[in-house]
């Protein structure tokens, strides 16, 4: 079992870091992301703030408010990955914990959230967003997958 909390703290640390590092280096670029930088078809770097959550679902919501609820949901996860034990679990956890707490962060320094992944089919645009997003993404997929990817694991 302390191997599991082991695996969902570090999962959680490295989400935060990266998320971090990620948003600091697009901030010290931010007048040249500004307007967007093709990286290739399909994709661009941008620089965007966002005081919504994902997809600017409750834009104008008080930073606040979505700290407060990030932490519940954070604290309530928490308390999951201490109790499970299964490791894809506790890694999973610690994704979306991460995820959660790298925007969290964003939003109680700034009160708003860096996005800068922009991806896009021609002029279509999926909305912008980062590395704490694809945690949580990332960690969401592995809870739902996670029963299928054991049980195929105990097979062979």
């Amino acid at each position: 079992m302390k191997h599991t909390i082991t695996l969902g703290l570090v999962s959680t640390l490295s989400a935060v870091v990266v998320d971090q590092a990620s948003k600091m280096a697009v901030v010290a670029n931010a007048s040249t992301l500004s307007s967007g930088v093709s990286v290739f078809p399909g994709f661009n770097l941008v620089y965007h703030r966002n005081d919504g959550v994902t997809f600017g679902l409750l834009n104008g919501a008080p930073w606040w408010g979505l700290v407060l609820l990030a932490t519940v949901v954070c604290l309530w996860l928490v308390v999951l990955m201490f109790r499970t034990k299964e490791e894809g679990e506790a890694v999973a956890y610690g994704l979306i914990i991460g995820g959660a707490l790298g925007n969290v962060i964003d939003r109680i320094r700034v009160g708003s959230v860096t996005d800068f992944l922009d991806f896009y089919v021609w002029d279509l645009h999926w909305p912008a967003f980062n590395l704490a997003d694809t945690a949580i993404f990332c960690g969401v997929a592995l809870l739902l997958t996670w029963p299928g990817l054991k049980k195929t694991q105990t097979e062979q």
